[in-house]
């Protein structure tokens, strides 16, 4: 057997994690920075890792928000933070997933308010303006860290309990021909 359970289950806990896009929570926290990282740290092939949490973005921008200005910055965060998820990969111990969340939250928070602040018009196009920009999302930022502390545990920690729990979900390696 391949691992075709393994990888129905880490899609599975992805959608289920895309899924509460939809439902209400605070500004700023979703699971969208958790399903990247998961993903790039677990998904084998790695395009699909850039799927998931592009389609609930695209997914949920087109029914909760629309199009807005700025919106290719968050979409640049989250393909970094996959990036990031391929690092995490490497070596899956608790620090490193917690300082890969983190990483993801500093990344969203200075390129999305950038972003805003480029584009938005709400900010003069100036250093004051951007320093503005920024302390006006500083109270966002806590709901950032959070909700990325908690996803990201939801998925890292329910999908290794699971591993522990069910033997089909372990990763099964082939033997090297000689």
């Amino acid at each position: 057997m391949d691992n075709k359970v393994r990888l129905l289950a880490l899609l599975t806990a992805i959608f289920a994690a895309a899924a509460m896009r939809l439902v209400p929570h605070p500004p700023n926290s979703s699971p969208i920075a958790a399903m990247a990282l998961f993903g790039g740290a677990y998904l084998p092939k790695r395009a699909l890792a850039f799927v998931a949490p592009f389609g609930a973005l695209l997914l949920s921008d087109l029914l909760l928000s629309g199009f807005y200005p700025g919106m290719n910055f968050v979409y640049l965060s989250f393909g970094l933070t996959v990036l990031i998820g391929w690092a995490v990969a490497r070596h899956k111990t608790a620090l490193t997933i917690v300082g890969a969340a983190l990483a993801s939250s500093i990344l969203f928070f200075v390129l999305t308010n950038f972003g805003m602040w480029l584009f938005s018009g709400f900010y003069p196009l100036t250093t004051a303006g951007l320093a503005a920009c920024y302390t006006a999302a500083v109270p966002f930022f806590q709901n950032t860290v959070a909700g990325d502390l908690f996803f990201t545990a939801l998925l890292f920690g329910g999908f290794a309990l699971a591993e522990r729990m069910i033997p089909a979900l372990r990763m099964q390696v082939t033997p090297a021909r000689a």
